[in-house]
């Protein structure tokens, strides 16, 4: 189970305009990269941009880090070049911004077969407008209704958020919560990889930290980053604890004795455990064995 597990708990954005972040990222201990076309870069470093990322991704030099390439919008003058241009590189996946509706996949899900892009190439969604939040339920059911548009991911960006609706970014993010879970249960139900947005303040190392905490206790798959000193807090805060690890193993130890084959809860160290909790304990395990496979 741990060997098919894509560990996502650092995904760093890397601006595509830059050469040297770009082959620093070949070290970083990131477990995936987001090679940036859009936000990152100035429109008149839009095709250079595009050039080394796919120079980047073609080169093979990224080792087990998964790479993601964020492409400008369609609409833009830069969109439908991006798009083709990273087909031709195959990433593991091709970040869309601004996806406020099912029809934007839908149209990314013609334009890959119209251009005959790799089956293993697959979709990641920004989740990055208030309409994005009120259509999270239509969007995420495109991975069932629509698997043609290769949906795997959401991301969400908060940044963008906070400018459309004027919510605060504030310590604990309070106003955003609500938003939050909303896309979060809506991703679960549908099967679908979620990234929390990213933390601003890059000298801050314990706020990020804080932060990637909450995620991981919210529920997130992971947390998308903007500089290398905030890889570690990610990677630890999404890790589980050795205690989590143990109490795991206790769990389905104790579940897996013959005598307790037609018991529904236990009794384990004083707390009650449901055949329920066996899923978790055993998700906990496989994500520890999916991280020290990675170490070593």
């Amino acid at each position: 189970m741990a060997s098919d597990l894509r560990l996502r708990r650092s995904v760093l954005y890397m601006p595509g305009s830059n050469q040297r972040a770009l082959d620093k990222a070949k070290t970083l201990a990131a477990d995936a990269l987001i090679l940036d076309l859009e936000d990152a870069v100035a429109p008149d470093a839009k095709e250079l941009a595009r050039e080394q990322v796919c120079a980047a991704v073609k080169s093979g030099e990224y080792g087990h880090r998964e790479l993601i390439i964020r492409v400008n919008a369609p609409q833009t003058p830069w969109g439908e070049q991006d798009l083709k241009a990273a087909i031709e590189a195959k990433p593991d996946a091709i970040l869309m911004p601004k996806v406020s509706s099912p029809a934007v996949l839908e149209s990314i899900a013609n334009r890959l077969e119209a251009m005959d892009a790799p089956e293993d190439i697959k979709i990641w969604a920004m989740i990055e407008t208030p309409a994005a939040i009120l259509n999270i339920k239509e969007i995420t059911a495109v991975r069932r209704v629509m698997p043609e548009a290769r949906l795997t991911c959401l991301v969400l960006g908060t940044n963008d958020l906070a400018k459309d609706t004027w919510a605060q970014l504030v310590p604990g993010r309070a106003p955003m919560l609500p938003w939050i879970m909303f896309a979060l249960a809506a991703a679960r139900a549908d099967g679908l990889s979620i990234l929390d947005g990213v933390w601003n303040d890059i000298a801050d190392v314990e706020g990020c930290r804080t932060e990637c905490r909450q995620s991981r206790d919210l529920g997130f798959d992971g947390k998308t980053i903007i500089h290398p000193n905030q890889i570690e807090p990610a990677n630890t805060s999404f890790a589980p604890t050795a205690e989590e690890v143990a109490r795991s193993r206790k769990v389905i130890d104790v579940f897996d004795l013959p005598e307790n084959a037609r018991k529904g809860a236990i009794k384990i160290d004083g707390r009650m455990y449901e055949r329920q909790h066996i899923g978790m304990a055993r998700r906990a395990v496989a994500w520890h064995e999916a991280i020290s496979a990675r170490d070593q």
